[in-house]
This record gives C-alpha cells, structure tokens and sequence, in this order.
C-alpha cells in the first residue's frame, strides 16, 4: 500500500469495499483471472461505483488532480481561438469527449460568444451520469441562455464535422499491460538467450530469437488482488505488440481502446479536426529502452503513485499516451496529420499572451494570479512539455495556427 497518503473517510472506504467486491466476482466469472483492461475500466467505469461514474469530487483543489481547465481559463479561452479556425474551415460544430466538470465547455463558449463565433451545436459526450449532470448544473447557472445550443450525448453521432475536441480523455481509457519475455527456449540461467546485463545492449542475434508476450491481469489471493501473467494474449493487444521492439523482461501498456475511438471518430467524420491533449509521447520515447516498466500512474487526492489495487473506486488510474498510434489510427481512416507539439508552444501559438495583456500588471490582484496560472500551462517544469497536442482532420489540409512553431512530429 502507498505510503503517506491522506486517509480516507469511513464512508469511501466502505464504497471501495463494494467495488472490490464487484471485481472480485467479475474474476472469479472470468475463471479467476481478467486482463488488466478489464479492472482498470471497472475500477474506473463500473455503473454507480467506478470513480468516474461514483459522486466523489475528482478535479480541482478538493479533488484528486488537477486539469488545464481547472487550473485557468486562460485554457479554454485560448483553445477556442483554434476552434474558431476549425470551424471556419468545417462546420460550425464542436463535440467534447469527456466533458470533467463542464470548465472547458464553459471557456470556450464564453470566449466564443464574445467573439461572435459561437457554434451552431455544442456537444458533449459524457459516459458518466454523474459527471454530467455536473456539466448541465454549470452550464445552466453560468449560460443559461445557450441551453438550446449544447447537447449531450450518449455515444458518436453516425456522421460527424466541425471540431472534435478531447482533453485528457486518452489517458483514462482502459489499457493492455503486456510483458515482452525472451523466448521460452533461451531462458536458461547464463545460457544462449539467458537476459543480457544492460538491457540497452540488446543484440540483433538475440532479437532473431524471437520474444515471448504475454498478458499481464489481475488474480486473487484469498481476497487479496495480485498480479499474474498468462501467455494466451488476446488478438488486438497482440497484433500491437508485435510491431514493438522492446528488450527482454520489458513491461508497458498498449491501448486497442484508444485506437478504436480515433478510428470510430475518422470513419464518422465527413470534414473537421480532431485535437486531443494529453501526457505522453510518441512510439520511440513511449517504448524507450529504459522505460521498462510501463507509464501507470495513479492519483489520489493530489498524490501520485503507482499501485492501481489500491483504494479502488476512490483514485484515479491512467497511462501515458502512444499519440504515434494515435496518428496511425487516423491516418488508416482516411484523416490527415494536421500537426503535434507541446502544450507550450500551442497556447503560445494561438496568442494566450494576448489574454495575460487585457489585465494590468499594475493590478497586481488580478495580474499575480493569472501569471502564476500561465506559468503552470507552459513551464517545461509544470504542464507546458509534459502535456502535447495532435491534430487530425478530414478536408481541410491546411496549416493549423497552434502548430506554426514547435512542430514535434519528428517525434512520432
């Protein structure tokens, strides 16, 4: 169990308990062991239980992390600059894909409408009925005259255009944990294809023997969750898995969940772009040699760590993102690569400077705040390296103005 973490109240213990009860039955159905995708998407999306699905504050100060939106609205006010162009370009049409609090939908819209460049439709497709029912209670206090013009939805719309927007989705969607393993023939202590001793040194002979993946899921001991790898992996993950080079004894995650939602989003799309931000990176660093042991991270109560069994229901679980995979998925359906680079560089791209200057820094009240606020989105040290932006479109080819510097697609 991690150490030093706030503890929680009688109360979230109890509704953990429920939910690990929920998964202990789920295993013990499944013949006693399920794929980690499976745990992570009930542990996360399990109706009335899961954490996004249960009532507990996530975002924000009260929460568990904090996201862009959360942090600034200098956020979404300078993204919607770029969706002003998308639309342009498109339609006049946006879709949300996992809304949070309904922050990023209330920026947006607010620097949109001062801007005379509202959309025609606002949508946003939640999973979690008690998220958005925070979303429709913020959007209805805050802008209640554009009720007619935001919509929510409960799955794709059969054809799609405009802007399709994703912020800090990927990350949360549930992923395969596969283990690259030298092939069963050469694991002999000290023998041909026994480990090598710097995993960096990895040669073509030995990569010529070929590699063992398996699947890494969740059993029980007793009660206990514990981890154990089967060799029968499942067709999807696998098909991945096998285009990764990777050393020997070499843990990570894959993500046919991801790949699947850019795939569904570009079959359905007729002219648009999609932008998803998020951590990550792309296939090379994301399966660098050293990162041998994967991206997990969990996250409690502004705490990081990187045991998913523990306090499930109650923490979040996410992974980093491939966006090299992304931009596959999308590319295989017929979408263009519209650009990818920092976070940094998009907000500076798309002038969040402009919104810093309309404030005095002579009113230091109001200027301190909003400064420390921009720091945090683009510092290398804060969200400004860590977090990208991908663009994907369908008929419209043309430069995006969030990707004119700092292009990163060297990196995909």
């Amino acid at each position: 169990m991690p150490a030093n973490l706030p503890a929680p109240s009688p109360a979230a213990l109890a509704h953990s308990a429920r939910l690990c009860e929920v998964i202990r039955r789920d295993i013990v159905t499944q013949g006693g062991w399920i794929p980690f995708s499976r745990f992570m998407e009930l542990a996360l999306y399990a109706p009335g239980l899961g954490y996004y699905t249960a009532g507990a504050r996530k975002f924000g100060a009260a929460g568990d992390f904090i996201t862009a939106p959360e942090l600034s609205p200098l956020f979404g006010r300078t993204l919607a600059r770029q969706l002003i162009e998308v639309m342009q370009a498109s339609t006049p049409h946006i879709l949300e894909l996992g809304a949070g609090s309904g922050k990023l939908a209330l920026d947006i819209l607010g620097e949109l409408e001062k801007r005379d460049a509202l959309p025609e439709s606002y949508s946003i497709l939640e999973v979690s009925a008690d998220l958005r029912q925070r979303q429709q209670a913020l959007l209805q206090e805050r802008l209640p005259h554009l009720d007619g013009r935001i919509h929510w939805l409960d799955a794709l719309p059969e054809t799609l255009s405009g802007a399709v927007i994703g912020n800090e989705v990927l990350d949360a969607l549930p992923v395969h944990l596969l283990h690259w393993l030298p092939s069963p023939a050469g694991r002999g202590a000290g023998g041909e294809g026994a480990l090598p001793k710097n995993p960096l040194t990895l040669t073509l002979s030995q990569r010529e023997r070929g590699q063992e993946i398996v699947e890494r899921g969740v059993s029980l001991d007793g009660e206990r969750f514990i981890w154990r790898d089967r060799s029968q992996v499942s067709d999807a993950p696998l098909a991945i898995a096998q285009n990764i080079k990777v050393p020997d004894d070499y843990l990570s995650e894959v993500s046919p969940a991801a790949r699947g939602l850019i795939s569904s989003i570009c079959e359905r799309m007729s002219q648009g772009a999609l932008l998803f931000i998020d951590y990550g990176f792309g296939a090379r660093e994301y399966y660098h040699p050293q990162r041998n042991r994967g991206t997990l991270m969990c996250h409690y109560r502004h705490h990081a760590h990187d045991d998913p069994f523990y306090l499930l229901g109650l923490q979040d679980i996410t992974a980093h993102v491939d966006f090299t995979a992304v931009a596959e998925a999308a590319i295989d359906r017929g979408a263009h690569f519209l650009g990818y680079t920092s976070q940094a560089h998009f907000l500076f791209n798309n002038g969040v400077m402009d919104f810093l200057k309309e404030v005095s820094p002579d009113d230091l009240e109001a200027y301190l705040p909003l400064s420390a606020q921009l720091q945090k989105l683009t510092s290398p040290a804060e969200m400004g390296e860590l977090f990208k932006v991908i663009a994907l479109g369908k008929g419209m080819e043309q430069p995006l103005a969030g990707f004119l510097r700092g292009d990163l697609s060297r990196l995909l």
